[in-house]
């Protein structure tokens, strides 16, 4: 897409061209942004997303979604590379598009370390935020996980912290270590 700011609809029209069937799109503040992504990083956020699927199979309190599992946060549409939704919010998600509700905890896992890529995290951590969702922040370079909760201080957790649930995923513990090649 152009250097012209992109409507919902014009977004909505532009994903689902037949080139892009393959391709994953997210619409940020008005910009139509592929998502990046690397081996690596997909590793990384597979690995979240089987422990939080271990969890969930003892606590079935929600949906997870992969990094194909769009959501609608505010006026934008992300695509997670781990989104969790919980049945209080939503019972049941949408079988096409974007889903209509911003995720309950966002995972984004940073495959390049560009200001670019930092640019369009920064605004997407606001407005998931300003929309409620916790966000889980994994930068595999540095191997940090960053917390962002509405009202709260940011909260990095390094190699040897293990990570809490907080309200979104009661009780989860997920060493960060576990999640990081040694």
């Amino acid at each position: 897409m152009d250097a012209t700011l992109a409507s919902v609809e014009q977004f909505e029209v532009f994903v689902n061209r037949p080139e892009n069937a393959e391709r994953v799109f997210e619409l940020v503040a008005g910009e139509i942004v592929e998502v990046p992504s690397n081996p690596y990083a997909s590793k990384i956020a597979a690995r979240i997303l089987g422990f939080i699927f271990m969890y969930l199979l003892e606590n079935n309190i929600g949906h997870l979604t992969g990094a194909d599992g769009g959501y609608q946060v505010g006026g934008d549409r992300y695509a997670p590379d781990v989104g969790f939704i919980s049945y209080a919010s939503q019972a049941q998600l949408v079988t096409d598009g974007y889903n209509p509700n911003p995720p309950t905890l966002a995972v984004e896992v940073v495959s390049s370390d560009t200001a670019a890529e930092n640019a369009t995290l920064t605004r997407k951590v606001a407005n998931y935020m300003a929309a409620g969702t916790i966000v889980w922040v994994v930068r595999p370079q540095m191997k940090t996980v960053e917390v962002f909760v509405s009202g709260q201080t940011v909260v990095t957790h390094r190699e040897d912290d293990t990570l809490g649930g907080g309200t979104a995923l009661p009780n989860f513990e997920l060493a960060i270590n576990t999640i990081f090649d040694a």
